[in-house]
């Protein structure tokens, strides 16, 4: 690796700002902001929108899509 051309990959806390969630892990992106986590350290904080613990996907609020009726009105739309 070429030195000085890369961002510096850091540790951070990434914040959901819907249901305060947070977690640590590792990434380029910087912040202004800091936080102290649970292990006494600061980190620099980014806050994001939405997270694993928000997503309608993941809290099982998901809505799914009955699609059998679309196959059958394809089918009947088209049949020989």
């Amino acid at each position: 690796m070429k030195a000085g051309i890369h961002p510096e990959y850091r540790e951070v806390v990434f914040q959901d700002v819907t249901s305060d969630f947070q977690f640590l892990t590792r990434s380029t992106l910087g912040s202004k902001e800091s936080v102290k986590w649970e292990d006494g350290n600061e980190y620099p904080l980014i806050k994001v929108d939405i997270s694993s613990a928000s997503h309608p996907f993941y809290t099982g609020k998901h809505k799914i899509m009955d699609t059998g009726g679309r196959v059958d009105k394809f089918r009947k739309r088209y049949a020989k």
